[in-house]
């Protein structure tokens, strides 16, 4: 019989490793030594719960109030004073469908832990709206004066805004919601999860403890307090329930494997939601986005249907939409600064005041790329005498002292200035607004089938790896952001990264 010592506790657990471990019940467990009994546990789960889910939970009903009544007071007061027919009845069936989009679109719900908030989530939701009534009084009343109706509700709009910002604000002054997880599963599988979920902080899970199967060693450096046998057992519960308690966990992860297939995982999951500990099981879908999962059933079977990634339909056409608006009114507004540039860029060096290059765009088609000029006019021909001095681990060439860069070019690379001219290519359609980065062709010979999949999508001018470090970023790192893009990109994914974009250039932290 192994034997596992839980330090923390002093409680020290039989678990045998080569056949069936002796049951265990409550009165085996030594009293006033880290906790009494395992009955205790749903209590200390429960409470810790209610005092997560209390705060922000008390603003719910004061949101929704603000919300109903500054859509529906106004909208029946400029219905009324526009001698519309059926003011109040209209105003009470906006408010009702208001109610309804909100809810259904998951506004009042609790942010689940990690989870970032949508971008333009309000308006989104009013233009909804808009289109739901139009329906409505076209269908029940045609005589409504359609601009009259969008004119009373555009109160409700400023309304809920108001209402949603000012939550998001006292919500974020609070300490955010850590889940402490317990990562349960074989060895190599916990070292995964763990490095993956300390390795980032845009999440709110903390690892605080691993319980592996088997005897084979961690090197993720997390608390181990105890372990689990390799063949399913009576006490894998009670074991998992002791640690978790030990460690104040309040989330158990499971990693499945093949020590830990399906019988096992759910009696665990019996004994575990008995004992009042929430349970999560890994999938292997990584950078697959949450909002593509929708769980379903079939003859008993528990289904992960996978929504496939955006290539056609609404939201590809108001993207191209957006792209080609949006590199006009950049060179408009942007022209003195550009004439400004290229002077400057003209004046300090000798050379051609843009850089063209050839890189490759969605699906490995070729383009001419265009930047302001950085680099001395000859700085292609020098590249391969620098290639020993690359530091980047993969087909990327990048230096943060590179001695090609002029004196303007380090100011233009770290405001990324140097990238706007791109807003010409955004026009042809050869990039996006926001995308993966464009490649050079010698860097794509290199791709593995993994890395190809960036070029599913048109290249950018800001994206993930903007707002992620840029050049401080490994390449693997650089791709797995790419490859969560292409996969999971919306347009409301679109708005906040050039949103952040914006935050990310004046940082200039990565930029060389």
């Amino acid at each position: 019989m192994g034997h596992v010592e839980l330090p923390e506790s002093g409680i020290s657990r039989s678990v045998g490793l080569a056949g069936a471990p002796r049951p265990r019940t409550a009165s085996d467990l030594p009293r006033g030594q880290g906790f009494d009994r395992p009955q205790q546990v749903p209590t200390v789960q429960r409470e810790r719960g209610a005092r997560a889910l209390a705060g922000p939970g008390r603003l719910l009903p004061l949101v929704v109030c603000v919300e109903l009544l500054g859509l529906g007071l106004p909208a029946w007061l400029v219905l009324r004073a526009d001698a519309q027919p059926k003011a109040l009845a209209g105003a009470v069936a906006a408010t009702a469908v208001w109610c309804g989009v909100r809810a259904g679109r998951g506004r009042y719900a609790l942010r689940a832990p990690g989870r970032p908030p949508g971008a333009l989530t309000t308006p989104g939701d009013w233009l909804l709206l808009i289109g739901v009534l139009a329906v409505l009084w076209t269908v029940v009343d045609p005589s409504i004066d359609p601009a009259a109706a969008v004119v009373a509700l555009i109160p409700g709009l400023l309304a809920a805004a108001a209402a949603s910002w000012a939550r998001r604000l006292i919500r974020s002054g609070r300490r955010r919601m850590v889940r402490r997880v317990l990562v349960v599963g074989e060895a190599a599988g916990v070292d995964r999860a763990v490095g993956v979920l300390t390795s980032r902080e845009d999440h709110g899970y903390r690892v605080v403890a691993a319980l592996p199967v088997g005897t084979a060693a961690l090197s993720c450096g997390a608390p181990v307090p105890g372990r689990l046998a390799p063949a399913p057992a009576d006490d894998d519960a009670s074991t998992v329930l002791g640690a978790a308690f030990a460690h104040e966990a309040d989330l158990a992860l499971v990693v499945p494997g093949p020590q830990f297939a399906e019988e096992r995982l759910r009696r665990l999951s019996w004994g575990l939601h008995d004992g009042g500990l929430e349970l999560s099981v890994l999938s292997h879908l990584s950078e697959t986005a949450a909002d593509r999962v929708r769980p379903s059933s079939a003859a008993g079977l528990t289904l992960l249907h996978i929504v496939p990634p955006l290539r056609r339909g609404l939201q590809p056409a108001l993207k191209a939409a957006v792209d080609r608006a949006g590199a006009v009114c950049g060179l408009v507004a942007l022209a003195p600064l550009l004439l400004l540039v290229a002077a400057a860029v003209r004046l300090t060096s000798k050379g051609p005041v843009f850089h063209r290059q050839v890189r490759q765009g969605q699906h490995n088609r070729p383009f001419t790329m265009w930047k302001f000029r950085t680099m001395v006019a000859d700085a292609e021909q020098r590249r391969a005498r620098l290639a020993a001095a690359n530091e980047n681990d993969g087909p990327m060439f990048k230096m943060r002292r590179d001695p090609r860069v002029t004196r303007i070019g380090r100011l233009l690379r770290r405001s990324s200035v140097d990238e706007l001219p791109q807003l010409i290519n955004v026009l042809k359609g050869d990039m996006s607004l926001v995308g993966p980065r464009p490649p050079l062709p010698d860097e794509v010979s290199r791709y593995d089938e993994r890395e190809l999949r960036r070029l599913a999508v048109k290249p950018g001018l800001t994206g993930l790896w903007q707002v992620s470090g840029r050049s401080d970023l490994s390449w693997q790192e650089t791709v797995s952001l790419d490859l969560w893009y292409v996969d999971n990109w919306s347009v409301a994914t679109d708005m906040g990264l050039m949103a952040r974009t914006l935050r990310a250039v004046t940082d200039g932290r990565g930029a060389y």
